[in-house]
């Protein structure tokens, strides 16, 4: 008892300090405030009160710039990025910095979620000079953006030492920082180049195991993803090997997708109190993740996982589906129907201070005291031990064995087993609240909202619940409703009801794909009809006549020093790979040849790139993958249609899409095929249609999944 009153004790003396000292960071923070105090980036608004002089990225800092003849010095993060934070706490939170800094520089803050277009430009610029990139990113560039150094997350000394000599150079040597600025920014202007593929647009199924085959050296088959550390999920590149290892048939590749998802499920990776994805682990085995948890990354696991579940109907994969919405509706839904951007990887910690992964992990005296008799039981199925242990005495749990075989080895039913998981979790979740939660990134992003879209789609087509449908349907008006402009484009952000920076080809292609996407499951034409509109926007405004390929940024955007065309799959696949799978599936609903043969062009420009290192090009295998064997047009059409769908969704056929009526349509794979007293289902390829018929049973019999 008296451990115990001790303990209690011990806890409210910590969060007392704890308070006492965030009030007194919030106090001193509050001395300074600069120009971000009027943004609504959660990011920016963390360095409102820095004695940095900071200025947004627009047209009037870069102007200043010029004005003043001051170097641009550039620094781009986001609000959950754990390095960016230590930054700013030794550098930009020091007056005798800062005063270097605003004495010699226009120092511009960017949140790279939202303007990802300044990111990448000055991404491409350190990735040339250091041979790698990351975050916080910091570049100096000449007034009028042209980069001539830069680097990632620096300690104060080293950045105070550079930043004197930038500015040393610049005042006594400018002839050398223009020197340095031309080089770099036709290095800038070269990366990334795509010229158009002239050749013949040839696809075969020997080139997409060539693919397979360079692949298979970098994937890990004892713990999945790729060999190494650290490990990211690549929700991506899981989606498209698992549609290749069925219709290929190839047994080692299924047996990896699956080693792979459940390696991550039972990692720690997966939060397996509250449920969700963090970004990746910084080990080789899933266990200890960078904190963080992103609406993207949860919003592909969903889609990944439910897709998964269809073809291997293992419980584990739903319960990671139903678990991660869980979650997602718990900590970054918004009951307008939007959804927010991130969790922070950092909270304060009992003493008061900030610490990566305070909020999740456990030492071993306190999940003994909060479990009492369950907790020899909870130690061994979560690893409360040295292969669970973290560092400092800390645990972050992770499963090692399936449920049924840790039943087998402690000889415990099933059934008593889940009780007490569902207990457990409850327990933990409810005395984890009592702490510090993770910062809240609470903006909203038009491309991850239409992913997690996607994700509510996938799984309501998987698991048929309601409540997934009405989240995808709220989701999808908030988009059409604050997202969509007066012109027809889109806005990148939302928060505060506001919307201030014009969308980018990632923004159009995601909302494409989540349109059509509901389409398929409601036959509600108006989404197709919204995906079209979105379609020919992106070729008025960031189509590229020589390439056929689409910019990142559309035409009406200034400011850059290079318009980039994005085509490398990575955690989010490519803006371009995402838009030519759109095309592709648009021109089968629309008979439009303009755009099936425009994503044959886009497939082929980069052909040769995705066959040598298909786990940079995932997606745009996908789409290789639609043209090898039949590609099915599944039309539905009468009173049951909603009825006959839900049967055929509940088989997994990559290779098809869905069109479908209650009433009479002009879509032309629809036309003349409505009847009001029956319900009929078409298999088409090309619009070619096979002998209708009204069971769902025949109807997949006339289909093939493999190549």
């Amino acid at each position: 008892m008296y451990r115990t009153i001790f303990l209690l004790l011990s806890v409210i003396i910590m969060a007392q300090s704890c308070n006492k000292k965030k009030d007194q960071v919030m106090k001193d923070d509050h001395q300074y405030t600069n120009e971000l105090i009027n943004e609504t980036s959660p990011y920016l608004l963390q360095h409102a009160h820095n004695p940095v002089n900071w200025h947004a990225w627009n047209d009037e800092t870069l102007e200043l710039a010029k004005k003043e003849n001051k170097l641009l010095l550039i620094s781009v993060g986001y609000a959950a990025c754990h390095w960016c934070h230590v930054m700013e706490h030794e550098s930009f939170e020091d007056p005798a910095v800062a005063a270097i800094m605003n004495e010699n520089f226009i120092n511009v803050k960017v949140d790279r979620e939202e303007r990802p277009d300044v990111d990448q430009v000055y991404m491409d610029a350190v990735q040339l000079l250091t041979g790698r990139g990351g975050w916080p990113l910091n570049c100096v560039a000449l007034p009028d953006g042209r980069p001539i150094w830069g680097g990632t997350y620096f300690p104060k000394d080293k950045w105070t030492n550079a930043l004197t000599q930038l500015a040393d150079l610049y005042k006594n040597e400018p002839e050398k920082a223009e020197e340095y600025a031309v080089k770099l920014t036709e290095g800038i202007q070269q990366t990334g180049l795509i010229t158009l593929n002239e050749d013949e647009a040839i696809f075969n199924e020997a080139e997409l195991k060539l693919a397979i085959d360079n692949w298979l050296p970098t994937m890990d088959m004892k713990n999945g993803g790729r060999t190494g550390a650290p490990k990211f999920p690549m929700p991506g590149n899981l989606k498209f090997l698992l549609r290749y290892a069925v219709q290929s048939g190839d047994q080692e590749i299924m047996d990896y997708i699956n080693t792979s998802l459940t390696k991550i499920a039972y990692g720690g990776i997966f939060d397996h109190v509250g449920g969700g994805f963090a970004r990746y682990s910084v080990d080789d085995h899933w266990h200890v993740p960078h904190f963080e948890k992103m609406l993207y990354d949860n919003a592909q696991m969903v889609s990944l996982y439910s897709n998964a579940f269809l073809v291997t109907k293992d419980p584990l994969y739903k319960e990671v589906v139903y678990r991660t919405i869980d979650f997602v509706e718990a900590e970054l839904y918004k009951d307008i129907g939007a959804f927010y951007s991130s969790l922070d990887a950092d909270s304060y910690n009992e003493e008061g201070e900030l610490e990566e992964g305070a909020f999740y992990a456990w030492n071993k005296e306190e999940l003994s005291l909060i479990l009492g008799d369950d907790f020899e039981l909870f130690a061994k199925y979560y690893n409360i031990n040295g292969y669970g242990k973290w560092e400092d005495n800390k645990y972050h749990l992770i499963r090692s064995v399936s449920t049924e075989t840790f039943c087998k080895e402690n000889d415990i039913v099933k059934s008593d087993l889940e009780e007490k998981l569902k207990k457990w979790q409850f327990t933990l979740s409810k005395e984890r609240n009592k702490r510090d939660s993770p910062r809240l990134d609470d903006k909203t992003l038009t491309s991850w909202n239409a992913l997690m879209l996607k994700g509510y789609v996938d799984a309501y087509r998987v698991f048929n619940e309601d409540r997934f449908l009405e989240v995808a349907l709220k989701n999808g008006h908030f988009i059409q409703n604050k997202m969509v402009k007066e012109d027809g484009g889109l806005y990148r952000n939302f928060k505060n009801g506001q919307s201030n920076i014009e969308a980018y080809l990632e923004d159009y292609a995601t909302v494409i794909d989540a349109f059509i996407s509901l389409y398929e499951i409601t036959l509600e034409e108006s989404w197709l009809q919204g995906a079209k509109q979105l379609a020919d926007y992106s070729f008025d405004h960031f189509y590229d006549d020589t390439s056929k390929m689409f910019f990142f940024t559309s035409n009406k955007e200034r400011g850059l020093i290079s318009r980039k065309i994005e085509t490398d799959d990575n955690v989010i696949p490519s803006s371009n790979s995402i838009m030519a799978n759109n095309l592709f599936k648009l021109g089968h609903y629309f008979g439009n040849k303009h755009y099936a043969e425009n994503a044959k062009i886009m497939l082929n420009n980069v052909k040769q790139t995705a066959v040598s290192y298909g786990s940079g090009a995932s997606n745009w295998l996908n789409l290789y993958s639609n043209y090898l064997g039949d590609y099915y047009e599944v039309a539905i059409v009468g009173p049951e249609a909603d009825q006959r769908l839900k049967e055929i969704n509940k088989v997994y056929f990559p290779n098809k899409l869905i069109v479908g009526s209650f009433k009479e349509s002009s879509l032309p794979l629809l036309e003349y095929k409505y009847n009001e007293n029956e319900t009929t289902i078409y298999v088409c390829i090309d619009g070619a249609c096979k002998l209708p018929v009204k069971e769902t049973g025949k109807a997949l019999k006339q289909m093939v999944s493999s190549f």
